[in-house]
C-alpha cells in the first residue's frame, strides 16, 4: 500500500509549488549539493573542480566542516574565492561521525530547494552526474518523494585501477532497503518531496548507522520511489581514510565479515529499527507494520529466525547474499 501523494504531502509539509509560505528557488532545476567534510584537504579540491565542471551548472554548495584537523576548510574558502560566481557556504558540523553531519547538512536546506545532492569530499563526480540525475527525477511527480542513485567506478587513491561497482539485479525496495542499502551516498540525489520527507524524519531521530542507507529505508517505506542508474556517476576512491569502503572485491567481502563477527551489523540494525519507528507516520501503514515484525523476528529464538525473515519477504540482492542473512541471523549476529 502506498500514501497518496498529497496525503504524504501534506504530512511532512509540501505546500503547492507557487503556494503561500515557500520560499522561491533561485532556479527550478537548482541542485543544493551537501558536502560533509572531516581532514579532507587532500583530495577536496580535485572534488570542487568536478562539481564546477558538471553539465548541469545550476548548484549551489553547502559544506559541513565536521571538526577537522587538517587544511580542508581553508582550502574549501580559497577555492570559493576563486570561484566568486559560485554560491558556497560553510557550516560548523555536529561533531559525532558522518551520518549526523549529513543529517546536519539536510536540516540546513534552504525553503523552496527543489534537489538535494550529497556530495563525500573524497570523490570526483563525472560531468553528467548532476544532469542524468535531475533528467530522471523530473519525470517522477513533484509530490511523489524520490531517491536517484547510480553505480560508481571504483578507483584507487590517484584514479587509478578502474572497475565499476556492483549492478544490481532486482528492484529497489523496502523488503531489500531494510536488509542491504544499494544507494550509495555519494550518488544520491532526491527530489523535493523526498528531501521534505528526509528532513521531517530526520528531526525524529537519534542516530543513524548511516546516512544513505536510511534515506534508501525511509523513501522506500513512504511508498517513494527510488531510481538506481546502471551508469557509473563518480570516481569513488579507495584509500586508508575512508569511512565506509567499497561493496565489491576480496577486500570488501572481508570487511564485511569483520563487521558481521564484531557484531556491528546487529548494531546498525537496532539504530536503523529505532529510527523507521520514530519516523513511523511517514510510512504506509503495510511498512510500518514490516518494520515492528522485523523487529519481532529478530527478536525470536534462533531456530525461528531465518523462516520468519522470509515470510516477510526480506531479501539481498543475490541468493548467496540473502542465504548468508538466514545464517547471520540464526547466529544472532543480525
Amino acid at each position: 500500500m502506498r500514501h497518496a501523494p498529497d496525503d504524504l504531502a501534506a504530512s511532512i509539509g509540501i505546500t503547492p509549488r507557487f503556494g503561500a509560505g515557500r520560499a522561491a528557488p533561485c532556479s527550478d532545476r537548482e541542485v543544493a549539493i551537501l558536502l560533509a567534510l572531516c581532514n579532507g584537504g587532500r583530495f577536496i579540491e580535485e572534488q570542487l573542480d568536478s562539481l564546477a565542471a558538471q553539465t548541469h551548472s545550476e548548484w549551489r554548495l553547502t559544506v559541513s566542516d565536521d571538526g577537522s584537523h587538517d587544511d580542508g576548510a581553508e582550502r574549501v574558502r580559497r577555492w570559493a574565492a576563486r570561484h566568486p560566481d559560485r554560491q558556497i557556504r560553510m557550516l560548523s558540523g555536529p561533531k559525532a561521525g558522518f551520518a549526523r553531519n549529513f543529517l546536519h547538512l539536510l536540516a540546513a536546506v534552504e525553503p523552496g530547494t527543489r534537489f538535494a545532492s550529497f556530495a563525500d569530499q573524497d570523490d570526483v563526480w563525472l560531468p553528467g552526474k548532476l544532469a542524468r540525475a535531475v533528467d530522471a527525477l523530473s519525470k517522477v511527480p513533484e509530490r511523489e518523494p524520490a531517491l536517484y542513485c547510480a553505480r560508481s567506478w571504483i578507483c584507487d587513491a590517484r584514479l587509478g585501477n578502474l572497475h565499476r561497482s556492483e549492478r544490481w539485479p532486482l528492484p529497489p525496495s523496502f523488503r531489500n532497503a531494510l536488509v542491504q542499502n544499494i544507494a550509495a551516498g555519494n550518488t544520491i540525489v532526491v527530489n523535493r518531496a523526498a528531501l521534505r520527507l528526509l528532513q521531517a524524519a530526520a528531526r525524529r531521530v537519534e542516530d543513524v548507522a548511516a546516512h544513505d542507507w536510511w534515506a534508501y529505508q525511509v523513501v522506500t517505506g513512504a511508498g517513494g520511489t527510488v531510481i538506481h542508474d546502471s551508469a557509473p556517476s563518480v570516481l569513488y576512491r579507495q584509500h586508508d581514510a575512508n569511512v565506509i569502503g567499497a561493496n565489491r572485491g576480496l577486500r570488501a567481502h572481508l570487511r564485511r565479515f569483520w563487521i558481521v563477527v564484531r557484531g556491528h551489523l546487529r548494531s546498525w540494525n537496532d539504530l536503523n529499527i529505532a529510527a523507521l519507528l520514530r519516523a513511523a507516520p511517514y510510512l504506509t501503514p503495510e511498512n510500518r507494520a514490516l518494520v515492528e515484525a522485523f523487529a519481532a523476528a529478530r527478536a525470536a529464538p534462533p531456530s525461528l529466525r531465518p523462516a520468519r525473515l522470509r515470510r516477510l519477504g526480506l531479501h539481498r540482492q543475490s541468493r548467496i547474499g540473502t542465504g548468508c542473512l538466514w545464517i547471520v541471523a540464526v547466529l544472532g549476529l543480525f
